[in-house]
C-alpha cells in the first residue's frame, strides 16, 4: 500500500474541518492513491459503494469489530494507538480465519473538530494497513461520543478458512506468544501505575499473527483469536467442536512481567484478562513436528498447553498432577469485564 509524499500532504490543522474534509483527510493518509486498483478495489471512495473485485477460486472472509472510549480502551489512549489497534482487532479476527487482508471499511464517530488527533489517529491505522496490505475502500464519519467501527475483509483459497469447530480428541491446543501481557498494562493503568514498556506496546499496538494465521490453513483443526480471554475463547472451540479440554499450567507461556505476581493474580491475567491479540489453535499431535518451523517462518513463539478431549469440560492441571478450579471467565460486553465465577 503506497502513501502520499509528506510533500504533497496538507499539515495538520490546515484544512477546514466538515465531513467531507474528514474524510477526504482519511483518504489522502490511509488509502492508496486514486487509480491504483492493483488490489481489486475497483471503485473505493467518493461513491455511494465499494466495488471490489474478489479473484477466482477465493472465498471472501467479513468480519467487524467496535471500539468505544473508556470500554475498549483507556480515555487517556494516544490517538496514534487507537488508529492502530482498530484496525489490529479485526486483522486478528482475519489471521483467526487464515484469511489474507484486502480491504476494510471504517465508520469513525468524533466528538469535536481536531485536525491533529486525525491526523494522528490516521498515521497509526496507516502504518498498519500499509504493512498488512489492506486498503481503505469507505466508510462513514460522524458527531458524538467517540468510537470506531471497521468491518475487515480477507481472502482465503475456497474451503481452507479457519474455523472453530474442527477441533477432535487427541489434538493439542497450541497458543501463539505470552498471553497477559496487555491485561497487566491495563491493570497497571487503572490503579494509576506505569506498566512496562513491553506490556504496555502489548496493549495498544498488538501485532495481530496474520501470517501464522495463513500458515496453519490446512493444518489446525481449529483457530480462535484469545482477545477475550483464554478461557472464554477457548471455550467457544469446545462448544462448537463438541469436546473438552485439559489445559497444563506449567506450560503456559508468561510474559516477564508476570513472573513475580503471585499465581492466582498471574492466572487471572493470563486466563481471562483478555486483550491478548494471540491465537489459540488445535493441531494433530501427529504433526507436532511442524511447529517449529511454523513459528520459524511465522517469527512467533508456539507453545503446546495442553489437549483435546472427549470430556466435554476445560480442566486445568497443575505440575503435581491436581485439578485446578480457577473460578474464571473472559471478557464480558455486557455484565461486566473479567467476570469471576463462584
Amino acid at each position: 500500500m503506497k502513501r502520499l509524499p509528506s510533500s504533497q500532504r496538507p499539515l495538520p490543522g490546515e484544512f477546514s474541518v466538515s465531513e467531507f474534509d474528514l474524510i477526504s483527510r482519511l483518504q489522502e493518509i490511509i488509502c492508496n492513491p486514486p487509480g491504483n486498483d492493483t488490489a481489486g478495489c475497483v471503485v473505493g471512495i467518493g461513491d455511494d459503494g465499494a466495488v471490489l473485485s474478489v479473484p477466482t477460486g477465493k472465498e471472501l472472509v467479513v468480519c467487524t469489530d467496535t471500539l468505544v472510549a473508556g470500554v475498549h480502551f483507556p480515555l487517556s489512549t494516544h490517538p496514534e494507538a487507537i488508529g492502530h489497534k482498530a484496525l489490529a482487532v479485526n486483522l486478528s479476527d482475519l489471521a483467526a480465519m487464515g484469511a489474507g487482508p484486502a480491504w476494510f471499511f471504517m465508520a469513525l464517530t468524533l466528538p469535536a473538530e481536531d485536525g491533529k488527533w486525525l491526523d494522528s489517529f490516521a498515521t497509526g491505522m496507516a502504518g498498519l494497513a500499509e504493512k498488512a496490505a489492506i486498503v481503505l475502500a469507505g466508510g462513514d464519519v460522524t458527531c458524538g461520543p467517540l468510537s470506531i467501527t471497521i468491518t475487515a475483509l480477507g481472502l482465503v483459497d475456497q474451503g481452507s478458512a479457519l474455523v472453530r469447530s474442527g477441533a477432535v480428541p487427541g489434538d493439542l491446543i497450541v497458543v501463539s506468544g505470552k498471553p497477559g501481557a496487555a491485561a497487566h498494562a491495563l491493570k497497571k493503568l487503572s490503579g494509576g501505575e506505569t506498566p512496562t514498556t513491553l506490556d504496555l506496546k502489548a496493549l495498544e499496538y498488538p501485532e495481530p499473527r496474520l501470517d501464522l494465521g495463513r500458515l496453519l490453513c490446512g493444518m489446525a483443526t481449529s483457530c480462535i483469536d484469545i482477545s477475550d480471554g483464554l478461557v472464554s475463547d477457548l471455550g467457544h472451540i469446545l462448544r462448537q467442536s463438541g469436546v473438552g479440554a485439559e489445559i497444563e499450567l506449567e506450560k503456559l507461556p508468561c510474559p516477564d512481567s508476570l513472573r513475580t505476581q503471585a499465581l492466582e493474580d498471574r492466572l487471572f491475567l493470563q486466563l481471562a484478562g483478555g486483550d491478548d491479540y494471540e491465537l489459540c489453535f488445535t493441531f494433530p499431535s501427529g504433526l507436532v513436528h511442524e511447529l517449529p518451523r511454523l513459528s520459524r517462518s511465522s517469527g512467533v513463539d508456539l507453545t503446546v498447553i495442553g489437549a483435546i478431549n472427549d470430556r466435554k469440560s476445560l480442566e486445568f492441571m497443575t505440575s503435581r498432577g491436581e485439578r485446578y478450579e480457577p473460578g474464571l471467565t473472559g471478557y464480558r460486553h455486557f455484565g461486566g469485564q473479567n467476570v469471576v465465577e463462584s
